[in-house]
C-alpha cells in the first residue's frame, strides 16, 4: 500500500518559511517523505516509531530498512525504495542526514523530486549542522509532498511538566498535579529517564498516580524544589503547595532559599502586571526574556492589585522571620502560603 500522500493543505499548520504540514510528534503520520527535525531525540524515537507502526497497521508486510546518511553505499537509497516482487510497503529510515556525505545529498535531492509508490523514507536531521540544507530547503519548499516532524529540545522546566502531563494524558492515566511535579524534579536533568519513569508508572500502577506512589518507586531521588512550592501556591493550590513545601524540607530544603523563590516570582508578577506591551518588547525593555514575561502573564491569571500587595508584604514579613525574626521559620513558611494560594489575609 503507498504511503498517503499530503500536501501543504494537509493537517499541521505550516511553520514560517515552509509549505509543508508541520506534524506534531505524538501524531506522526506517513508521507513519501517524513523529515524529522530538531535535536530532542526522545521525541524523534517516538515520531520515527510512530510512522513505523502506522504504516504496518496498515500492511504487516511492510519492508523496514535503515541507512546513515554519513556512511552511504552509492545507490542504496533507490535500491531499497524500489518495488519488491511482491509488491510490499517499504520504510527507509535515514539517521544522520546533518552529517551526509556528498553522495547520499545528491542522491537524495533528486529522489525527493520523484519519490517511489508505496515507499516512505524519514530523513532524521538533528540541525546540529547545516549540512544536508540543500536537501531539507527542498523537502520544506513542497518536494516529494513531505511533511515535518520537529522535535524541539526541551529544556525548561515548564517544558518537563508539559512533556510528563502528556504522557499520562496520552495514556489516559491521572497523576496528582503535585506528583507530577515531584516526578519531573527527580528527572530533570534527563528527558530519556523521565519518559521511561512516565511508562513505567503508567504501565505497572492501577488506578491513579499520587504522590504515595511517586515515593515509593521514586522517592529516592526526588527532591521538590523551591520553584514548585512557588508555582503551586500562586496557582492557588492551598493544599498540594503545603504538601510540596514538607516534601522539600524533608528532602534538605532551606527555608530561606525558598521564601526567596517566592520573592523572585512575586517580583516579576508585579513589573509584569497591567502591562499590555507585546511579549518581546516588554521583555527587552525589563531586561528579561520573552518566556519569562510568558510565564508571569499565566501566573496572574486570579491576580488583583491588591491580592499581590498582599503576597507581597507576606513574604517580606516571611523573609525576616525565617533570617532570625522569629522562632519558628516552618510556621513562617506555612503563613505565607496560605496568604499566597488562598489571596486572602492570614487566618480569614
Amino acid at each position: 500500500m503507498a504511503a498517503p500522500r499530503s500536501s501543504s493543505r494537509g493537517s499541521g499548520s505550516a511553520a514560517k518559511g515552509t509549505k509543508i504540514p508541520q506534524v506534531p510528534w505524538r501524531e506522526p503520520r506517513p508521507a513519501p517523505i517524513v523529515l524529522v527535525s530538531g535535536p530532542e531525540e526522545v521525541l524523534a524515537e517516538r515520531a520515527i516509531a510512530g510512522v513505523r507502526d502506522y504504516l504496518r497497521a496498515e500492511d504487516p508486510a511492510l519492508e523496514v530498512s535503515d541507512i546513515r546518511a554519513d556512511d552511504y553505499a552509492a545507490g542504496t537509497l533507490l535500491s531499497l525504495t524500489s518495488p519488491s516482487l511482491f509488491g510490499e510497503p517499504r520504510l527507509v529510515r535515514v539517521a544522520g542526514v546533518e552529517k551526509c556525505t556528498d553522495a547520499f545529498l545528491q542522491e537524495a535531492v533528486r529522489y525527493v523530486e520523484n519519490p517511489q509508490e508505496g515507499a516512505t523514507v524519514i530523513l532524521r536531521h538533528t540541525g546540529a549542522s547545516v549540512r544536508g540544507k540543500k536537501l531539507l530547503d527542498a523537502v520544506r519548499a513542497g518536494a516529494g509532498g513531505g511533511i515535518e516532524i520537529p522535535c524541539a529540545a526541551i529544556k525548561r522546566d515548564g517544558d518537563r511538566v508539559d512533556f510528563a502531563a502528556g504522557e499520562f494524558k496520552a495514556a489516559k492515566k491521572r497523576i496528582a498535579p503535585t506528583a507530577l511535579r515531584s516526578l519531573v524534579s527527580a528527572f530533570a536533568d534527563d528527558l530519556t529517564e523521565l519518559a521511561a519513569a512516565c511508562q513505567q508508572l503508567i504501565g505497572d500502577v492501577e488506578g491513579d498516580i499520587t504522590d504515595d506512589v511517586i515515593n515509593k518507586y521514586y522517592g529516592g531521588r526526588v527532591e521538590v524544589s523551591a520553584f514548585v512550592v512557588a508555582d503551586t501556591a500562586i496557582a492557588g493550590h492551598y493544599g498540594e503547595a503545603l504538601i510540596a513545601m514538607r516534601h522539600a524540607l524533608a528532602s534538605g530544603a532551606d527555608p530561606v532559599p525558598m521564601v526567596a523563590a517566592f520573592a523572585m516570582k512575586l517580583r516579576t508578577m508585579a513589573r509584569v502586571a497591567g502591562n499590555r506591551e507585546p511579549s518581546r518588547q516588554l521583555a527587552s525593555r525589563l531586561g528579561m526574556k520573552d518566556w519569562q514575561v510568558d510565564r508571569a502573564r499565566r501566573d496572574l491569571q486570579g491576580w488583583n492589585e491588591r491580592s499581590l500587595g498582599m503576597a507581597i508584604q507576606a513574604t517580606a514579613r516571611a523573609d525576616a522571620e525565617v533570617k532570625g525574626a522569629a522562632r519558628d521559620p516552618i510556621f513562617a513558611l506555612e503563613r505565607m502560603i496560605a496568604v499566597i494560594a488562598t489571596r486572602e489575609p492570614f487566618g480569614h
